[in-house]
């Protein structure tokens, strides 16, 4: 059984990929240092898999700390690294906090991975990396422009330091650039937590519903789309977490193309944001209260995956369609409502 080190596990799309490894016969071992997580998601992990998980609280800003892990622990076969600061706005107004915490904590593990001799690196990367493309739908060959965001420019400058070091170590890596992962493992078990007021579209639309918040704002309605609000590609995290199983399966069966690989993970459809919030009030039965607000600084108007090379090289398979995503995010938004104690963070 190959153990693989998970970092950021106690996050939303880490706890989902640590279900699915263990699902497919791997064990984990997670780095997460819950400054903006809590172990809740690891007892869910547990609910659903009857696996107790190990967590290192850990900075891997710090890298004794880190290496400490590696040393306890050195029959890893495979990192998948998720740790990361992700919100956009709050990367505007405090860029060097991210430039530290995103690119220290990488650097960290890749000079463990570099000395353990791990074989296989998965990178958490984003679709931010594209900017404001020139084509729809972008391909992994679409050009990487300049970043919107210090978050985006983390995300660009990590994948090159990933690729520079596969130039020079024998580890195989893979980056996995995601469109905008929604919703909730099947079992409610594990779901999103946001800090603070949702910066994301599904979250909103689910504390609006539930009341947690008064109203929601559709930033815009005059972009040139089907109905004049942004389009986005929407994936649900189950299938974001299934192909990180299927990337290290492709790296242990020596598939990989290159020494540092690139793949889109959406579903290769874009929905507007007035389709999505219809979509969830159609599942729910909830009449959702939202204004149409001016057009907010940043948004791109359209953007969404081509994703053969992954479906292709990865046998990956999307499983979940829209309504699933929103049933999912709202039953998780349910269940929060009832077990207020989980989201505490």
């Amino acid at each position: 059984m190959s153990k693989i080190l998970v970092t950021g596990g106690c996050g939303y799309i880490g706890s989902h990929t640590i279900v699915d490894l263990i699902e497919n016969g791997f064990e984990v071992i997670s780095i997460d240092d819950n400054s903006r997580s809590s172990t809740h998601l690891l007892e869910g992990i547990e609910r659903i898999t009857k696996v107790k998980v190990k967590n290192y609280q850990v900075d891997l800003k710090k890298f004794e700390d880190t290496h400490a892990v590696f040393q306890e622990n050195n029959d890893i076969e495979g990192v998948i690294h998720f740790a990361a600061y992700k919100a956009v706005g709050e990367s505007t107004e405090k860029p060097l906090m991210y430039y530290e915490n995103n690119l220290f904590g990488l650097i960290n593990i890749l000079k463990c991975v570099h000395e353990f001799k791990i074989p296989y690196f998965v990178f958490s990367s984003s679709c931010t990396v594209y900017g404001s493309p020139d084509s729809i739908p972008v391909t992994e060959q679409s050009p990487v422009k300049k970043a919107e965001s210090p978050y985006g420019a983390t995300k660009q400058m990590a994948e090159q330091i990933i690729e520079d070091f596969a130039k020079v170590n024998d580890s195989n890596t893979i980056l996995l650039r995601y469109f905008n992962p929604v919703g909730a493992h099947p079992s409610i078990e594990i779901g999103e937590l946001p800090i603070g007021r949702p910066q994301n579209l599904v979250p909103a639309i689910t504390q609006t519903a539930i009341g947690k918040l008064p109203d929601m704002t559709v930033h815009g309605d005059d972009y040139d789309t089907r109905d004049g609000s942004c389009l986005r590609d929407y994936i649900h995290v189950a299938d974001i977490a299934h192909a990180h199983t299927l990337a290290l399966q492709y790296l242990q069966g020596e598939n990989n193309k290159s020494k540092c690989d690139i793949f889109n993970l959406g579903t290769g459809n874009g929905y507007t944001v007035l389709e999505v919030i219809k979509a969830f009030e159609e599942v729910s039965g909830q009449k959702l209260n939202y204004n149409i607000g001016p057009r907010r600084p940043g948004d791109i108007v359209a953007i969404y995956a081509n994703n053969q090379f992954a479906v292709d090289n990865l046998q990956w398979e999307i499983k979940y369609d829209l309504k699933d995503m929103m049933r999912t995010a709202w039953e998780w938004e349910l269940k929060l409502k009832e077990h207020p104690e989980l989201a505490k963070i």
